[in-house]
């Protein structure tokens, strides 16, 4: 299987005026962390990521300290989420029939989680980890007021990894260039092109480092996890 890890983004909501998968978690780069699981997780055989030029050479330094045993490619990441997407897809290997895309800054999901949606991935042509909604969402218009309260039985909270048949998400991406479609994940694509797009339970701790909380959310995750296992953190 293989796997593409947009990583081109900045940390402003973070307070940061660099990329924050470069930001410190427990003595390792954000990104450091997304690679370990995915070094972890047999199915899969390459990893390709997509980031500026710039934040290269920091990227490269991470991957000597880590020294997997998977093939990694860097590749030029662009403006939008979107864009380092369809960057990734057309430096795919000729031979990838099927692609995992995940976060970079979702760097606490589990290798099994990698693992079962990988699995889950060769029987369908799209998928998505979420998690049921818990909180009661409400549908509020420009002026603040409540137009609606749907039932949460049937929401999810999209989580990454998400994963497709190259093919079928190539098709998308270029339909989405030509009509100018702007989407924040590559599952809105799918749904656009009327395809379908199946729901694998993600995990509650894969949560998105975006801001300082979250970063401290991470931390502790992260702990405990150490803690549960009898492993050191570095």
């Amino acid at each position: 299987m293989h796997l593409l890890i947009p990583a081109a983004g900045m940390g402003r909501r973070m307070g940061s005026d660099r990329n924050k998968l470069l930001l410190i978690l427990l003595g390792k780069p954000i990104l450091a962390w997304t690679l370990l699981a995915a070094e972890k997780a047999s199915s899969i055989s390459w990893i390709g990521i997509m980031g500026q030029p710039y934040d290269w050479p920091e990227f490269k330094a991470i991957l000597a300290e880590l020294a997997l045993s998977k093939p990694v490619e860097l590749i030029e990441g662009g403006e939008t989420r979107q864009e380092s997407v369809y960057n990734g897809l057309q430096a795919l290997p000729a031979e990838a029939k099927r692609v995992l895309i995940h976060d970079g800054a979702r760097c606490l999901a589990s290798p099994e989680l990698l693992a079962r949606c990988a699995q889950v991935l060769m029987g369908c042509p799209g998928l998505i980890a979420a998690v049921p909604v818990k909180d009661t969402i409400k549908v509020v218009d420009e002026a603040n007021l409540v137009q609606d309260t749907p039932d949460r039985k049937g929401l999810w909270a999209a989580q990454t990894p998400q994963g497709f048949e190259v093919k079928l998400l190539k098709q998308c991406h270029d339909q989405g260039r030509e009509a100018g479609w702007e989407v924040t994940d590559d599952a809105a694509l799918f749904e656009r092109c009327s395809l379908p797009v199946k729901i694998v339970e993600g995990e509650e701790t894969n949560l998105k480092v975006t801001t300082p909380v979250d970063l401290a959310i991470a931390e502790f995750i992260l702990r405990q996890r150490f803690e549960l296992s009898g492993t050191e953190s570095s």
